[in-house]
């Protein structure tokens, strides 16, 4: 018997209640449910848990997130006056969610305008996803229970089953509804009780291995074997424990006789833990000898203080490409890791991944783990279950990474910070910039943001107190930038020259090869040709799912769409006219690759895009090639031109890059001159000064000239006049309002609709926060994936009141009938553009 409870403290034996975020839940009844919980499970339930629940009017069971546990008044008042239902089962023996992580779901849900379990999925570490089972188990039936025919019929049938996996057979409704009303009735009734279980998709690797006992080496003469078990014995003495396979294999008998050794008590068996991640990192530089210049130093000292501190404190380092962030960053794992706390390091692409893991491998060797999308999900199983063994101490990853749930960050560090791909653009669309903050001040850890091109809302909140700005203006070993020569491509034309390469560039590529030097192409455009046109009404050929056109690939011989996938035989015929006569217009890398092979025949070319890097191992093996120097050109997309370090490059070509300048999003100038900077800078890394050529119809716009000179902080100056002028972020926030659906009317008519609550809705609470509304319009691209799509732009101030009359106008949307068949979704701080 329990003691009673002391005075105002509750009861841990007591039955308690849960509020619970419910999987599949859509955002018109998405909320923190309550249920209550009682008996042994009342004592085991914690937040953080998964656990199986009665939903809806059918009770169906779901799988739901514990997020809150009520005991005594709290319970009491959560119940006042509502009869609750218990929880059907809890899934998981000790919690998956830690209290950080829990924190990150609210701030995921207020934030994001995300629903609970979209928050819960995005943090829950990868391959902990569960599949909720169920199962029928027959009990005696009640005294004087009243049963249908089909009923009794049913219960007969399992009193004659011959095995337990007949009658659980029987218990199966494989899909068919009329059964399983009949088994949900005998639930109710008494007759069957309903058991839910969660079956977790993964699990741990294992291996069985054999090794001689230590009954047997103590004292031989007491056990008899016979000479095909002595061979396995023999094998085992030399290699002391295998594999059941590999000891029969190398004893030259079956996996019986190995058996039968264990039967014997000659060996013994034991299960041992296989990691499906790599641990066989060697240290081979020590963070001891890294010697930093002074600019570098002043960085380290300014983050070191605060790390020592342990104060909650936000950098933004500003760096021109090879001033040396890596070293910076190194030294400050180093200190973070002395005062035993654990680092976060994000980049931006998955290709950069192979380069930064080597180079911190080499110095904290197994004390590093990756995260990114490319894992298998049983990889990331693994590496998660390293870190919460305490084995990892540096997680590097891209965007997904920030969600690692190391128990003590004293560091994160976000790599190239202005890149977009921080920026989820499914649901939850989260920023893993702010994520990372939140969790700094979480922990009380150090935020360093870090790029040769910051983004402009960074450089902004620096210069208004939110970071301390530290720059590093000069290359590491004082190495000058590279000198950039901007080519214009119309007096290319005009003197002949139909080729991709100005003549400047194809001397200069030639004379680098000639030298043994390493050169990089960028081309942000994959495939052959980008579009098929036609010569009589000029329309492009475009994808039947989306308004984009599909860009012919010589690869496959095949139209592909860059959006959709969709793929298909390129047309003899225009669609729309019916026209035989099609030109190729445009080229990407595909015919880059080959122009060059054209130009440069005993050149090695090494291209990198998307088409060449399906494999998980592509972008190791492509970029540990070029770095051994077994190509002498690399030419790719966007993922060549940032982050990477190839000491040998001394040439790098622009081929053409005027069209990201038009992209239709306010933030294009600013990507442009990021790439173009980023690309220019992987040039003259090493003792050989570099060079760059920039080959462009446009030789007097001021972006690419200001690009062309390295000159940031002349492009932030003219950038943030422009976006000041024309109210963008960083002087207001930008909430993008979409809205999708396989209708174009009806599509229409809801975002007409949703102007129209948020007008009526702004008037009722007499809302008196800044705010302009611009649309709704049809989007960059109106159709895609078969859904058509448009915008609307909300012009306002990210603060918590704003953020709460945004999903008050997402939930009134949910639940008009004008927005049936319509997905609508709310992203502070998004794409407009796409």
């Amino acid at each position: 018997m329990s003691a009673p409870p002391v005075c105002g403290v509750p009861d841990p034996d007591a039955p308690c209640t849960v509020r619970v975020a419910l999987d599949a839940a859509a955002f018109g009844y998405d909320q923190l449910y309550s249920y209550t919980v009682g008996g042994e499970p009342a004592k085991q339930i914690c937040a953080g848990m998964r656990v199986a629940v009665p939903f809806g009017m059918g009770n169906r069971r779901r799988i739901a997130m514990v997020l809150e546990v009520l005991r005594g008044g709290q319970q009491q008042e959560a119940e006042s006056g509502i009869t609750l239902k218990p929880v059907a089962a809890v899934l998981d023996a000790e919690p998956v969610l830690t209290e950080e992580l829990r924190m990150l779901v609210h701030w995921l849900h207020e934030h994001t305008f995300c629903t609970w379990y979209d928050a819960v999925r995005a943090v829950l570490p990868g391959g902990m996803q569960l599949r909720l089972e169920e199962r029928y188990v027959p009990l005696e039936p009640p005294v004087g229970v009243q049963l249908t025919q089909k009923e009794q019929n049913l219960l007969n049938m399992l009193h004659l089953a011959n095995s337990v996996q007949e009658r659980d057979a029987l218990l199966q409704s494989d899909g068919n509804t009329e059964k399983q009303k009949i088994l949900e009735s005998l639930v109710k009734k008494g007759c069957l009780l309903a058991v839910s279980e969660g079956k977790q998709l993964l699990g741990d690797s294992t291996q069985k291995m054999v090794r001689l006992s230590a009954a047997f080496l103590e004292d031989e003469t007491a056990f008899h074997a016979t000479p095909k078990q002595m061979l396995a014995v023999n094998v085992l003495r030399e290699h002391e424990t295998l594999a059941v396979k590999e000891c029969a294999y190398l004893a030259g008998v079956t996996e019986v006789v190995v058996r039968n050794l264990v039967k014997a008590g000659i060996a013994e068996l034991y299960t041992v833990e296989l990691l499906r991640v790599p641990r066989d990192a060697e240290v081979t530089v020590s963070p001891d000898d890294t010697v930093l210049s002074a600019e570098q130093q002043a960085a380290y000292d300014a983050a070191a203080e605060q790390i020592l501190a342990k104060n909650a404190a936000a950098f933004l380092l500003y760096g021109v490409t090879g001033s040396g962030k890596t070293a910076v960053f190194e030294q400050l794992i180093r200190l973070t890791l002395q005062q035993g706390r654990q680092v976060l390091l994000l980049i931006p692409e998955i290709s950069l991944t192979p380069q930064v893991v080597q180079y911190f491998q080499s110095r904290f060797g197994n004390r590093v783990a990756l995260i990114h999308s490319g894992l298998s999900m049983r990889q990331r199983f693994d590496t998660d279950k390293l870190i919460r063994r305490g084995e990892i101490s540096i997680v590097i990853g891209t965007r997904s990474a920030v969600f690692a749930p190391l128990p003590d960050l004293g560091l994160v560090i976000l790599d190239e910070e202005g890149e977009h791909s921080y920026k989820s653009e499914q649901s939850p669309r989260y920023h893993a910039a702010e994520v990372a903050r939140a969790r700094a001040k979480y922990h009380n850890a150090v935020l360093m943001l870090a790029s040769a091109t910051p983004s402009l809302e960074s450089r902004y909140l620096a210069e208004r107190g939110v970071y301390r700005l530290l720059t590093m203006k000069q290359r590491f070993n004082q190495a000058p930038l590279p000198a950039v020569t901007i080519v214009d491509m119309n007096e290319e034309r005009m003197n002949g020259n139909g080729s991709p390469f100005s003549m400047a560039l194809s001397e200069a590529l030639y004379e680098n090869l000639q030298r043994g030097e390493q050169s990089i192409l960028l081309l942000n455009r994959r495939g052959y040709h980008t579009l098929l046109q036609c010569t009589k009404c000029y329309e492009p050929v475009y994808c039947p799912n989306c308004s984009v056109p599909m860009t012919y690939h010589k690869t496959n011989g095949s139209l592909l769409c860059h959006y959709c996938g969709h793929v298909q035989p390129p047309v003899t015929k225009c669609p729309k006219c019916g026209n035989d006569r099609l030109r190729q217009m445009g080229f990407g890398t595909q015919k880059l690759e080959e122009e060059l092979q054209a130009l440069l025949p005993d050149a090695r070319i090494l291209r990198m895009d998307a088409d060449t890097t399906m494999t998980r191992t592509a972008y190791e093996t492509g970029f540990r090639a070029f770095s051994e120097h077994a190509y002498d050109i690399l030419c790719g997309t966007q993922m060549i031109g940032k982050g990477l370090d190839f000491p040998n490059v001394t040439l790098v070509g622009v081929v053409s890059v005027d069209k990201a300048l038009f992209a239709g999003d306010y933030r294009s100038y600013e990507r442009t001159f990021s790439l173009v900077t980023q690309v220019v800078g992987r040039g003259g890394r090493g003792k050989t000064p570099g060079r760059a050529i920039l080959q462009t119809y446009m030789p007097d716009h001021y972006v690419l000239n200001l690009a062309a000179e390295q000159d940031y902080d002349r492009f932030y100056a003219e950038e943030l006049a422009m976006r000041r002028a024309l109210m963008f972020p960083p002087v207001c926030d930008l909430c993008v309002i979409g809205l999708s659906g396989v209708w174009e009317e009806k599509v229409r008519i809801a975002a007409e609709r949703f102007v129209g609550i948020l007008r009526e809705t702004a008037a009722r609470v007499q809302l008196k926060l800044p705010l302009r509304v611009l649309g709704p319009v049809e989007a960059g691209y109106g159709r895609l994936n078969g859904k058509f799509r448009r915008r609307i732009l909300l012009k306002c101030k990210n603060t918590a009141e704003m953020r709460a009359f945004i999903r008050s106008l997402l939930e009134q949307a949910y639940a008009d009938k004008a927005f049936s068949g319509i997905s609508v979704f709310a992203d502070m701080n998004g794409d407009c553009g796409v």
